[in-house]
């Protein structure tokens, strides 16, 4: 993709010195529309728009969070979290870290203390939330990925990383109810308000 920058172009394909901070810091410069997520996915700048059944989702996410662990824990949206692979800054659109972790002293947490991450389908986006992200989640070794597909109408539980790659995948449609009391959330999530796309 290519990014405008006060009459610069810059291309993430093209420049390996590029860090991504600085991505990030010409990413903070330029005009990006209100409602848009903004994530850099193996050194590729991608811009989603949220919709309101998209953030719907997230928000009952995060509620059933927030039930189970109290409203001061650890629980953020479109929060940059920097991830293991080649310029991976992702911004999840639920993450949830461990009890106790602070923020370093950029402002951003570790992934290693991430324990939970919700990304919810956008229709130009979500191969990536199938695909790299999902190796990247689970090389960085994050206990429980849950997929939200407006368009599937059902949940993709991922569990038990190794390597690159979930061990266990769980299917629940839409309406029903996800157990995750065995993993380290420990909570049950109700989708039966989640709408479809």
């Amino acid at each position: 993709m290519t990014v405008l920058d006060d009459d610069r172009t810059l291309m993430a394909e093209s420049n390996e010195e590029r860090t991504l901070d600085d991505w990030f810091e010409a990413l903070e410069r330029m005009p990006v529309p209100e409602g848009y997520q903004v994530e850099i996915v193996e050194g590729s700048v991608f811009m989603s728009p949220q919709r309101e059944g998209h953030y719907t989702v997230i928000r009952r996410i995060i509620r059933a969070l927030e039930d189970a662990f109290g409203l001061d824990a650890a629980i953020f949206s479109d929060v940059r979290v920097d991830f293991p692979g080649r310029l991976n800054g992702y911004a999840p659109d639920v993450v949830k870290f461990r009890q106790g972790t602070e923020s370093d002293e950029r402002g951003r947490r570790r992934y290693q203390d991430v324990e939970f991450v919700a990304e919810v389908i956008s229709r130009d986006t979500g191969a990536n939330d199938y695909g790299p992200k999902k190796t990247a989640y689970a090389t960085a070794k994050v206990p429980v990925y849950l997929i939200a597909d407006p368009y599937q109408r059902r949940c993709h539980v991922y569990t038990h990383p190794k390597n690159d790659d979930y061990a266990t995948e769980t299917i629940v449609a839409f309406g029903e109810t996800i157990d995750l009391t065995g993993t380290l959330p420990g909570l049950t999530l109700d989708t039966s308000g989640f709408p479809s796309s």
